[in-house]
């Protein structure tokens, strides 16, 4: 069983016109952490995962998922 847990925190990020900068600034890490976590690099504790669905008031389900999400523009 695989214990990859996908994100969209770079879509959000686009969709609103946040920087990585701009949002590790609002969550209190380093630029860098946001970049690792968009590319799975990295998995958000619990406590981040939820800051990060605050910051974009939405779920905490629309931002991280076990399975992947659908590719934008397919369907």
């Amino acid at each position: 069983m695989s214990e990859q847990v996908y994100n969209r925190i770079a879509v959000l990020r686009v969709e609103r016109g946040v920087s990585r900068r701009q949002l590790a600034e609002a969550l209190g890490v380093h630029y860098q952490t946001v970049g690792y976590l968009e590319r799975g690099e990295y998995s958000a504790s619990l406590h981040l995962a939820l800051r990060i669905a605050e910051y974009f008031e939405v779920p905490v389900e629309v931002v991280f998922s076990t399975n992947p999400f659908p590719r934008i523009g397919t369907g």
